[in-house]
């Protein structure tokens, strides 16, 4: 309860501080109407809304223990986007504010130094004055509705408007048999996020299918935390079909890490349920070993490792027990969540190309007219699409999934193609 009522109280003071100095902005604009129920019921909306974001944390902190702990996650995400759909555009109308009030205290100490007195000159000057303040504030509001339409797309429709990558890459030590060999990456599905949402991915899934690839990798994360997550997917996913097969690895959240257990017989248990169900999609679990692809006489090496990522993220991979027994295997293909592990471990082998996922993408970006950015990349240098050094490759996918913010602003969500050469 006292935990509780430490964050609550100071989400209290900072969403009325920002709700205040909002409708300070926005009140010039509401003095306006003429109609004064409509002036109110304006008010009686603005208000009503801040009260009831307020009251939904409050909610969601003093009930999270009654909820089941999957649930938990999606009322969490909604809470999110419902937080950044409303506060994001509220901050760009208050920088329009402070403006003003920078300009307000700037001419105050201006006066108060140079004693200026001239009343007449004073009235004229201050109707100039209002103007600019309506224009500034006005300004404050379109500018604030460019974010409030980016975030409102991307809660609804950006999360599952799913995009197709294609990547051809040329190896000289790829067998014939394997040239033109088509690989399907998918990653951080996070599956809890999606609430059973069954109809939409089922358009992913055929869209997957209509790639006809030879093998379809999943690099991990296939839930937020819990094996009830799982519930209902099955006949969604095990649709998606390959004529080599299905493999997958995990990825940090498939560990149980990120929740309090009751014991750790519980949290095996749960972490059993998790392995089972991609054995149930049809999926192979590769867990440190590796996996020889045949085509007539030629073999390659499809190596999958468990997580390994920087601290605090867990580090189950074992790269050189997944790569026994490969010396003979003239082409390596690596299964590996998060990317850290190409610069820390996987460019000191001969494995030509790497997958990974678990950046999202921050799921916010910018990917158009030659500029690819995301906040991502100052934590994850490598965090979308290819990378090589010399002659070794990496791709890491930007997630089918979300988690935390529900939706993706700029950065859809992704199914990459990759084809041999």
């Amino acid at each position: 309860m006292r935990a509780s009522a430490f964050l609550i109280i100071p989400l209290l003071i900072f969403i009325l501080t920002v709700d205040l100095y909002t409708y300070r902005g926005i009140k010039p604009i509401l003095n306006k109407i003429r109609n004064s129920f409509l002036r109110k019921a304006f008010k009686l909306v603005y208000w009503s809304v801040s009260i009831l974001m307020f009251a939904a944390f409050v909610l969601f902190f003093f009930t999270i223990k009654h909820v089941q702990k999957a649930e938990a996650y999606v009322y969490f995400s909604y809470l999110i986007g419902a937080f950044a759909l409303l506060y994001i555009p509220k901050f760009i109308l208050i920088l329009f504010v402070l403006l003003k009030d920078v300009e307000k205290a700037a001419i105050w100490l201006f006066r108060a130094i140079a004693n200026v007195k001239k009343e007449n000159k004073l009235e004229t000057k201050s109707k100039r004055k209002m103007e600019r303040s309506e224009f500034l504030y006005q300004m404050g509001l379109i500018l604030a509705a460019i974010p409030f339409a980016s975030i409102l797309y991307g809660v609804t429709r950006g999360k599952y408007n799913f995009r197709l990558i294609h990547e051809t890459l040329n190896f000289p030590n790829l067998p014939e048999s394997f040239k033109g060999f088509k690989i399907v990456q998918i990653s951080d599905i996070h599956l809890g996020s999606f609430n059973k949402n069954f109809e939409k991915i089922e358009k992913a899934v055929e869209l997957i299918n209509e790639q006809k690839p030879d093998i379809i990798l999943f690099t991990g994360d296939l839930v937020n935390n819990f094996t009830e997550e799982t519930e209902g997917w099955a006949p969604v996913l095990s649709q998606m079909k390959a004529s080599m097969g299905k493999y997958s690895i995990m990825g940090n959240h498939d560990y149980g890490d990120y929740s309090h257990w009751p014991s750790p017989e519980a949290k095996a248990v749960n972490l059993k349920g998790i392995k089972d169900f991609h054995k149930e999609i049809g999926f192979n679990l590769l867990l440190n070993e590796t996996e020889r692809l045949k085509i007539d006489e030629d073999e390659i090496a499809l190596i999958g490792v468990e997580n390994w990522g920087k601290p605090p993220f867990p580090q189950h991979g074992d790269l050189d027990l997944a790569m026994t027994n490969t010396e003979d295997l003239p082409f390596k293909l690596l299964m590996s969540h998060d990317p850290s592990h190409w610069d820390e471990k996987v460019l000191e082998t001969d494995i030509d190309l790497t997958f990974a996922g678990h950046t999202h993408g921050m799921q916010f970006g910018i990917e158009r007219a030659g500029i690819k950015w995301s906040p991502v990349q100052y934590k994850y240098p490598r965090w979308g699409g290819l990378y090589n050094k010399g002659k070794q490759f990496l791709y890491v996918n930007r997630g089918f999934g979300y988690i935390g913010f529900p939706g993706r602003i700029g950065m859809p969500p992704e199914i990459s193609v990759i084809e041999l050469n």
